[in-house]
């Protein structure tokens, strides 16, 4: 699930519903760990202002299948990213087809490199740069 760039991990259901919102896009989705069922996942589906969510799991098998609506028959796939693609089509008993995924923001900080004897700079505060004195004439 880890290397899944919609899987954001254990964020709670606010912040799910925050990063789909500032999306604004019906269809926009993420996956995020379900907060009451350990080692279950959650789908989250942003549907006109309202954000759908599904229950994600694994059978015995390793297979993958999501809770929808009760008259769809439950499909299981061997794959996380199959019943992702599934789920991109019409009528498959979800609120919206998922269309546009929301990817985790890399938030880890990158070293920074060592300049000639110089303190590495901050990515919040601009380098200073140096500037040419003019001569008065």
């Amino acid at each position: 699930m880890d290397s899944l760039p919609v899987y954001h991990g254990a964020i709670g259901k606010a912040v799910g519903e925050r990063r789909l919102s500032e999306s604004g896009k019906d269809g926009s989705y993420l996956i995020r760990d379900s907060e009451s069922m350990p080692g279950v996942y959650c789908l989250c589906v942003l549907c006109q202002g309202y954000v759908y969510t599904y229950r994600l799991h694994q059978n015995a098998e390793g297979n993958w299948a999501a809770e929808t609506a009760p008259e769809q028959n439950k499909r299981f796939f061997r794959k996380i990213k199959n019943l992702i693609s599934a789920f991109e089509k019409p009528d498959q008993g979800i609120a919206i087809p998922l269309l546009y995924p929301v990817l985790v923001q890399n938030t880890r900080r990158s070293p920074q490199p060592q300049h000639s004897g110089q303190p590495p700079v901050s990515p919040e505060r601009p380098p200073l740069q140096k500037t040419k004195k003019r001569s008065s004439f």
